[in-house]
């Protein structure tokens, strides 16, 4: 055999590894006829041949006579890091999800995605706290109602009545965390395989969690009026997506906000190819007057909207939401309860419905957007004296993303901020297409502290002493 061959037979083994790995193939499913796999890689039948014979020989899958192959009893368990092509791990979501999680107060956390503690309305939290030690035991010792608790589901629909979005509180159901709403959506829509359309650059955990659905994930070029039409209209078109999930206010990581020419084409291409939209809402508090929202332009007809409070109240006490039609959230209502057993905590619940019945948090929200704006100037200052530039100025939010010194790589400088204290967020944790090794996202409030830029730019230092860098890339 020679080593084009051989080459192409390795090729055509590893695609199957890692189909194993993310679930696509599960055990005793069969695999796709020599002739159809052949042409899907694009090689020849013999060559199919020999790699299902050789991964055979590995005991990963068996022949069956007159059936084909078929997966083996027995499949790894189910990695996370290899459901894809490697990646550097300065660069790999769920390495700086964990860096961000995991480290100690003595670090700077400017690729954080929350907000400092003293921030938060803390007094009204305790408030609501004391106000536990009143409630029933049932609060305090029960599971919860199905659908999580009716006081907040009642707030949650009058909130959505001031955005021109009309539904009972039927139509919404709490979830443990806006990453689990995320996470049932998900299981109720998706099968091994499928397609989902996500921005690029996006939220770095939406890609890590549609992997773990097993599915294929497409990238969209983002702009600062939202996803480039033509290319989503492409992809529609091309890969027949059955999911596309998004952020419309303050989109992360970008600040970006969709405009309603935008909203409008992207709502009459989704009807055209039968798309659903999952709209991530979860920055909505923190703009300061309310933009375009899918969800209330399309009624909830092909548009789910899911949010959280950990972004404005707390990150401890995890609640979110999926506000949906009817007989969806019904659907994703048997889900929750086979995978949670009821929706989340009646005491994270009641401590959520309490705070934002205390009176102070809309006085909270007027300040933490003011203190925030302070903020963004700032840090945008301060990082242009290093040569660090925003993509856009955001019109609220705490990220910026910014743009790195041409000869600046964010991965390499994510790895020498470590050494500085510092734990940063690079571009192309990003980006499904690995196009954004020249950005950065930072979170303006965790850089009030001055020693911050010190040590980015020891750590710029560093990164371009220490390797010879790419140019900075679009997003």
């Amino acid at each position: 055999m020679t080593d084009k061959a051989g080459g192409r037979t390795g090729t055509v083994m590893a695609a199957i590894r890692q189909k194993l790995a993310a679930r696509v193939l599960t055990p005793g499913e069969k695999l796709p006829s020599i002739r159809r796999f052949a042409a899907t890689m694009g090689v020849s039948p013999s060559t199919v041949v020999e790699a299902y014979d050789r991964l055979a020989a590995e005991g990963l899958i068996q022949a069956r006579p007159g059936s084909g192959f078929t997966v083996s009893g027995a499949v790894s368990p189910l990695a996370l890091t290899e459901a894809e092509p490697r990646r550097d791990r300065a660069i790999d979501p769920l390495w700086v999800s964990r860096q961000s999680l995991d480290s100690g107060p003595d670090m700077f956390k400017l690729g954080c995605g929350w907000l400092p503690a003293e921030w938060m309305p803390n007094g009204a939290i305790r408030r609501a706290v004391r106000g536990l030690g009143r409630a029933g035991d049932a609060v305090l010792t029960e599971y919860g109602a199905a659908r999580g608790a009716p006081a907040l589901r009642r707030h949650l629909v009058r909130r959505m009545a001031g955005e021109g979005i009309e539904l009972s509180a039927d139509q919404v159901l709490l979830a443990a965390s806006g990453t689990q709403a995320i996470d049932l959506i998900g299981r109720f829509l998706l099968r091994p395989g499928d397609t989902v359309l996500v921005d690029d650059p996006c939220y770095f955990n939406f890609q890590a969690l549609l992997r773990v659905h097993a599915v294929r994930i497409v990238g969209v070029p983002y702009t600062p009026t939202g996803p480039d039409l033509a290319a989503f209209a492409a992809a529609l078109a091309e890969h027949r997506p059955r999911l596309y999930v998004t952020n419309s206010a303050l989109h992360n990581p970008t600040g970006a906000t969709l405009s309603p020419q935008t909203a409008h084409r992207l709502l009459t291409l989704a009807a055209a190819h039968d798309l659903t939209i999952v709209e991530d809402d979860i920055f909505a508090d923190l703009e300061p007057e309310p933009s375009t929202r899918l969800a209330a332009l399309d009624g909830l007809t092909r548009v789910i909207r899911i949010g959280s409070f950990s972004k404005t109240l707390s990150a401890s006490i995890r609640c979110g939401f999926i506000a949906a039609r009817a007989d969806w959230i019904e659907a994703l209502v048997d889900l929750q309860v086979a995978t949670s057993f009821g929706g989340p905590s009646p005491i994270a619940a009641e401590l959520i419905a309490g705070t934002l019945a205390d009176g102070s948090y809309r006085k909270h929200l007027d300040a933490l957007r003011r203190r925030l704006s302070r903020a963004r100037r700032e840090a945008a200052a301060r990082l242009g004296s290093l040569g660090v530039v925003p993509w856009i100025v955001p019109r609220g939010g705490f990220t910026l993303w910014c743009r790195l010194p041409d000869g600046h790589d964010a991965a390499s400088l994510a790895r020498a901020g470590l050494a500085e204290g510092l734990v940063l967020a690079p571009g192309n944790v990003f980006s499904v297409a690995q196009t954004a090794g020249g950005f950065m996202r930072f979170n303006v409030a965790q850089m009030t502290d001055p020693r911050v830029y010190e040590a980015l730019a020891r750590a710029m230092a560093g990164a371009r002493d220490g390797a010879d860098l790419p140019t900075a890339a679009s997003p």
